[in-house]
């Protein structure tokens, strides 16, 4: 099937979402559950690219301010994520100077996209081994590049709401997204230097 069905999909999707989004406004339990269990891979994958192994931590501190705040949003399934994305990264960022003010004795100093090494532990599934290994290849990428491209990859945003959560022109995270998934296709192609 080519972008068509693609597009089509996505935009069920946002329906679905947005219906489920303005029923968890009514006090609809079930519809928040429904919300969360649609955002939260892409929300945890794109934390998982700012702060490395505190992910979850993060992630849950976002959808506690997501469930506070949910009263307050006004927008569609789209703009739902974005919302959920700007929530995140503003919890990644916090964690991130709260880091850096006090850091843990055991935790090497990391820039924002530095991503933890591959010591996973042997109850981790396949899935998330790959995951790692994608958001360790995507860590390599200059900062702009590695969050528009997680941000338009991993979280689905498109280029308007990608720019709204980075507080950028809509051009220039296109921009950056290319770039960087340009980057990644010439590491990843044969005799490229993927890690």
């Amino acid at each position: 099937m080519g972008t068509g069905g693609e597009q089509r999909r996505k935009e069920q999707y946002d329906v679905e979402l947005g219906d489920a989004v303005e029923r968890a406004q009514q006090g609809d339990e079930e519809a928040f559950a429904v919300a969360y269990r649609r955002v939260q891979p892409g929300l945890l994958g794109y934390v998982r690219g700012l702060v490395g192994e505190d992910a979850e931590d993060v992630t849950s501190e976002a959808w506690l301010e997501i469930a506070r705040d949910l009263g307050r949003f006004r927008g569609d399934g789209a703009g739902f994520r974005g919302w959920t994305a700007t929530i995140a990264r503003n919890r990644a960022l916090d964690h991130l100077r709260k880091q850096k003010r006090r850091p843990r004795t055991t935790l090497i100093e990391q820039d924002v996209l530095q991503l933890p090494g591959g010591h996973d532990t042997a109850a981790a599934a396949l899935e998330s081994l790959s995951t790692e290994a994608a958001l360790e290849i995507i860590g390599t990428l200059p900062r702009e590049q590695a969050e528009a491209v997680l941000l338009r990859v991993v979280v689905g945003l498109d280029g308007a709401a990608t720019a709204r959560v980075l507080g950028k022109r809509a051009g220039a995270v296109r921009t950056s997204a290319y770039r960087g998934l340009k980057r990644l296709a010439e590491q990843l192609a044969p005799g490229g230097t993927a890690l």
